[in-house]
């Protein structure tokens, strides 16, 4: 049977396996699907071990995305524009790097949030490693600006001139952000993973009306990002539950060479 496991420190809560084992038997695939804990100095050695005990593919996630993309021989386009590899395929003698959180939450925006991107005003909260696998998507769909704003602002300034001839984007400080308004305001920070939101950063009052507020983290109660939106007034408010779910589609398809169907996983992570 064909391994698969997510890696990651610390990857215990993770919720990789309850999706993969429910993709394996909505598609008759046989497999299993494990957790890897991989010492923070200790990656490659990890993997190595996973590949060499038979292992044919990897989910990976914090804090080692960056260190996949190195250790990664070949890169799809999409890593390679985002620096980072969040699957691994092991082709043989080697291992094949992806990056499907971009694709993962576009998906969940477009066909499961039902939000729209074209024509609106997009901020990105955070200019991280998560922040550079989402700008290219987004900038596909046409919006009529993209912004990032950061702590340190001169990384939400680089991250904005890399991609600059991709589209609409720019940096802005978070104090300027004070009378802007947005209609899609997506947090790329380690703010739902516990940390205080900065509300001496974050001014209030930056979501349009009707705007949706997105958290690229999932949680079981609603994260801190998403009740300082709800404090705000934001009704349309949604987590990373659904954006974990579509890259994990991806990552499948890219193992199996089938996509499977996401909604059932829905309901059953969500009860």
């Amino acid at each position: 049977m064909d391994r698969y496991a997510v890696v990651g420190n610390p990857v215990a809560h993770s919720k990789s396996p309850l999706i993969h084992a429910a993709f394996a038997a909505a598609t008759g695939q046989a497999l299993s699907y494990g957790r890897l804990l991989a010492p923070l100095d200790g990656f490659a050695a990890a993997v190595a071990g996973f590949a060499a005990a038979g292992g044919k593919g990897l989910n990976v996630t914090v804090p080692f995305k960056l260190e996949a993309f190195a250790l990664a021989r070949e890169q799809t386009a999409r890593a390679q524009v985002a620096g980072a590899c969040n699957t691994l395929a092991w082709r043989g003698d080697h291992w094949y790097g992806d990056n499907t959180d971009g694709a993962g939450l576009l998906r969940d925006l477009l066909h499961n949030v039902g939000a729209t991107i074209a024509g609106g005003d997009v901020l990105i909260l955070g200019a991280g490693g998560a922040a550079r696998g989402i700008i290219v998507p987004l900038l596909a769909q046409a919006p009529r600006r993209l912004v990032v704003a950061n702590r340190t602002q001169a990384r939400a300034a680089q991250l904005a001139a890399d991609f600059a001839s991709d589209g609409p984007v720019a940096a802005i400080e978070p104090a300027a952000l004070a009378g802007e308004r947005f209609d899609v305001v997506i947090n790329a920070t380690s703010i739902g993973l516990g940390a205080a939101v900065p509300r001496e950063l974050w001014p209030a009052g930056m979501f349009a009306p009707g705007a949706l507020a997105y958290d690229l983290v999932y949680a079981n109660d609603t994260t801190r990002f998403l009740r300082w939106a709800h404090e705000q007034g934001v009704t349309r408010t949604a987590d990373g539950l659904g954006m974990l779910i579509e890259q994990a589609a991806e990552s499948f398809a890219l193992w199996r060479g089938v996509r499977p169907d996401t909604a059932p996983v829905f309901a059953l992570l969500r009860a």
